[in-house]
């Protein structure tokens, strides 16, 4: 059956971290590991818009992950999915706000980046399905 949130939460979670992973290649500068593989793939061209990136484009991209993921729940029901799929855009979050003067922040924003590539090839490789009936799952 055709579920038009289910459709949302599944394409606005891969957008959420394919930008976000490109945001990061973008800054040399913050994520070195990250940056080269993007010069390395011809996205060198990137590092002109920096700023941007870093400032605007990467939080909003794991702020749209994590909103898309918390909707997932909302369609699938299967909080652990929801669980793992937040942890990737809550860390990238916190390692650009409140730890970023930390120099292990970067570690952490590429353990988040990883997860959230990690969860979207696994949302696309096994589907989230419903594993509950509408009586059982309007708690």
């Amino acid at each position: 059956m055709f579920s038009p949130l289910k459709l949302v939460t599944r394409i606005g979670d891969k957008a959420g971290s394919i930008g976000a992973l490109v945001s990061a290649m973008g800054c040399a500068m913050c994520f070195p590991a990250i940056a080269s593989l993007g010069a390395a793939i011809g996205m060198g061209f990137l590092s002109q818009w920096e700023g941007l990136f870093i400032n605007t484009l990467l939080p909003l991209f794991a702020a749209l992950a994590l909103a898309m993921n918390i909707l997932g729940w909302f369609s699938h029901r299967q909080w652990h999915r929801s669980l793992i799929g937040s942890i990737g855009p809550i860390l990238v979050l916190l390692s650009l706000y409140p730890w970023f003067q930390y120099g292990w922040s970067s570690y952490v924003t590429y353990t988040g980046l990883g997860l959230m590539v990690v969860v979207s090839i696994w949302d696309m490789v096994s589907p989230a399905n419903k594993r509950c009936d509408d009586e059982t799952c309007t708690a």
